[in-house]
């Protein structure tokens, strides 16, 4: 096996998100907005943590791996948002980790609608460790140096617009194109550039039963040199309990989502996620995430007013 067709197969089978689609898939994008879009920042009305585990396509191995963390909250009277995001993402021998403030700003129309203004800003640290691979030709001079950690400035926008039962969203969450590696000899590994991802996302809740509701949502996702990305989601959520879901991703899979609503102020969620491509769909075990959210604040009187759907 030469270093030709190392590379080859981390390309064909999911190496191209460093070229192409870099930013991680979420399949609980829908509870995990604030890493792609900052002008989300305190649309809960509550101190709102949310963590987030993502483990693709199991029994590959280098398969991405993903965990993100975000806290944020409103202040002067709701109409400011702030947020502060952690993600890591690791992907064969490369490994991204990326941490931003988030700052929103709440423009109120209505009694019921706000139209928010977000800017994200922060930094990216990426490393490639070559070493770690297996090699026909362990001697081999293009896989003899290590790619040391690069530290990255981020900047991002967005707008979200936010009713009870809907919302509506647009952003770039990454705008700076950094360069990532510089191409070398023909000798040496490329790992070309950042690419710029936006976002669109929106949501519903319609109401079926006192005990029912429906809640669809979409993401979705366009790169450069890369095919127009849609995640379609359909969930049913029983007596504000459980939530129970369907997702379709073009081009590349379907999942199913359940939630469990510990208490009025805890959510776990879990999906797995089945591939349908036909580069990696027969390589793998399918992918897996955990989500947890947790919303700290309360009114006046210790209870939380209403559910909050997005």
């Amino acid at each position: 096996m030469n270093k030709r067709f190392i590379l080859l197969a981390l390309i064909v089978l999911g190496f191209n998100q460093l070229h192409a689609q870099q930013e991680a898939a979420y399949t609980h994008y829908m509870y995990n907005t604030l890493v792609i879009n900052p002008a989300y920042a305190g649309s809960r009305d509550a101190l709102t943590f949310t963590a987030l585990g993502r483990f693709q396509w199991v029994g590959f191995k280098g398969a991405p791996t993903t965990q993100t963390f975000t806290v944020h909250t409103p202040i002067a009277k709701k109409n400011i948002g702030l947020g502060l995001s952690f993600t890591n993402d690791k992907i064969g021998p490369t490994n991204n980790t990326s941490v931003d403030v988030d700052f929103a700003y709440r423009l109120k129309l209505s009694s019921k609608a706000r139209l928010c203004f977000g800017i994200n800003g922060g930094f990216n640290s990426f490393s490639a460790n070559v070493n770690s691979l297996t090699l026909a030709d362990p001697t081999d001079a293009a896989f003899m140096e290590n790619r040391r950690g690069k530290m990255l400035p981020s900047l991002g926008a967005g707008i979200y617009f936010q009713l009870p039962n809907f919302y509506l969203g647009a952003s770039a969450p990454s705008i700076l194109e950094n360069n990532l590696f510089a191409t070398g000899s023909n000798n040496s590994m490329s790992i070309s550039k950042e690419r710029r991802h936006y976002y669109i996302i929106a949501g519903a809740i319609f109401t079926i039963s006192p005990s029912v509701k429906f809640k669809p949502t979409v993401l979705g996702k366009i790169v450069q040199n890369a095919p127009f990305q849609l995640d379609v989601t359909g969930t049913f959520i029983l007596r504000d309990l459980i939530d129970l879901g369907v997702m379709y991703r073009t081009g590349d899979g379907v999942g199913a989502l359940l939630g469990v609503h510990i208490s009025k102020q805890l959510l776990f969620g879990y999906s797995f996620d089945w591939s349908t491509g036909v580069r990696t769909g027969k390589f793998n075990g399918g992918s897996h995430e955990v989500m947890l959210r947790y919303d700290l604040l309360f009114n006046n009187d210790g209870k939380i007013k209403s559910p909050r759907y997005f």
